[in-house]
């Protein structure tokens, strides 16, 4: 993998309240080493690939969960068919305890398919695993864990809709990490035929094809990267870009997604696919304008746009309130309704 040579920051020692205060204002991603060292699930997992998945398996009580299954010949990349109409990968659904038993049996060096558990609710499929390895960091938050578990793969750059802290319980993770206004230059895959959930980038990290992809330069200069050990943890605000390379036979990762929105705010990228409906055709003078108008309205590069109005008068621009949530889905339905 061609990597940039800016690597995240690092922090040792920390603490819900310092995780609040002083990294996640920053609005970049953090290494936080050793966070989850003393989890059960780590001392197993560096005793052995077995003794990993025995311990996983003491906790499964059969929930399937889904796995992606790519051949030899993929080298471990998930991703497109050669014509984006499909995948180079086939979905099935199998129970952790045998998935990780096979993935603990393989031989070293051995020509294998490769397995990707991916974003699995840890209290469906392994209940009592979240209880015996908890996380504090997160201050209370009601946040349901999940386990991703696979051996040698890759996984294409792409972003989450919400905030996410990933957890190396077994084998090693690299992150590839990318600001989120560096889109232009990760040559993004389609917006609504995807492997996983999100968009992802085409580039090939391992071997980018430079000139096919001239632009990724320009993504590498501005890009971190972050190797993982067991027992270290990775935090990545959103919708920062990030590609995760896994090593090792049997690899476990836990992570814990949240988003600090009120509820029911809606989804950004929702909102972002409307305004591609809504901008397409569009002159650029017309784009324009209304980039003004997201800027002042949206964005509120002015402040407030709604200081200069009594507070009970503000309408759909007035304080976040679950009462206004409904008045603006109300106030859309009825807008779109009209279409």
């Amino acid at each position: 993998m061609i990597l940039p040579e800016r690597e995240v920051a690092e922090w040792r020692g920390v603490d819900a309240a310092r995780f609040r205060d002083e990294i996640v204002p920053l609005g970049r991603p953090a290494v936080l080493r050793g966070l989850v060292g003393e989890w059960p699930a780590v001392a197993r997992g560096a005793a052995s690939p077995r003794a990993m998945a025995d311990y996983l398996a003491a906790f499964d009580r059969g929930a399937p969960v889904e796995g992606f299954i790519a051949p030899p010949e993929a080298g471990g990349r998930f991703f497109y068919s050669d014509d984006l109409s499909g995948f180079n990968f086939e979905r099935r659904k199998g129970r952790v305890r045998d998935i990780a038993a096979h993935l603990a049996g393989q031989a070293p060096g051995a020509s294998a398919p490769a397995i990707y558990v991916g974003s699995a609710p840890i209290p469906d499929c392994l209940p009592g695993f979240e209880r015996e390895n908890a996380l504090a960091l997160l201050g209370g938050r009601d946040v349901v864990p999940r386990i991703w578990i696979g051996n040698a793969t890759l996984v294409a750059p792409h972003f989450d809709l919400s905030d996410n802290i990933a957890c190396v319980v077994a084998g090693r993770r690299r992150f590839l990490l990318f600001p989120p206004e560096q889109a232009a230059n990760l040559y993004v895959g389609p917006l609504d035929h995807t492997m996983a959930g999100q968009p992802a980038s085409m580039v090939d990290v391992r071997t980018p094809d430079l000139d096919r992809h001239p632009r990724y330069r320009e993504a590498l200069a501005a890009g971190e990267t972050a190797a993982l050990e067991p027992g270290d943890a990775l935090y990545i605000p959103s919708p920062w870009w990030h590609g995760v390379e896994a090593a090792g036979p049997l690899n476990v990762l836990v992570n814990y997604w949240w988003d600090d929105a009120p509820p029911g705010a809606g989804s950004p990228f929702e909102a972002m696919v409307h305004g591609i409906y809504a901008f397409a055709g569009q002159s650029e003078a017309r784009r324009a304008a209304w980039r003004a108008m997201y800027d002042h309205f949206v964005f509120r590069r002015d402040g407030d746009p709604a200081a200069h109005l009594p507070g009970d008068r503000r309408g759909i621009l007035g304080a976040p309130t679950p009462q206004l949530h409904e008045r603006i889905r109300a106030f859309l339905l009825t807008m779109l309704g009209r279409r």
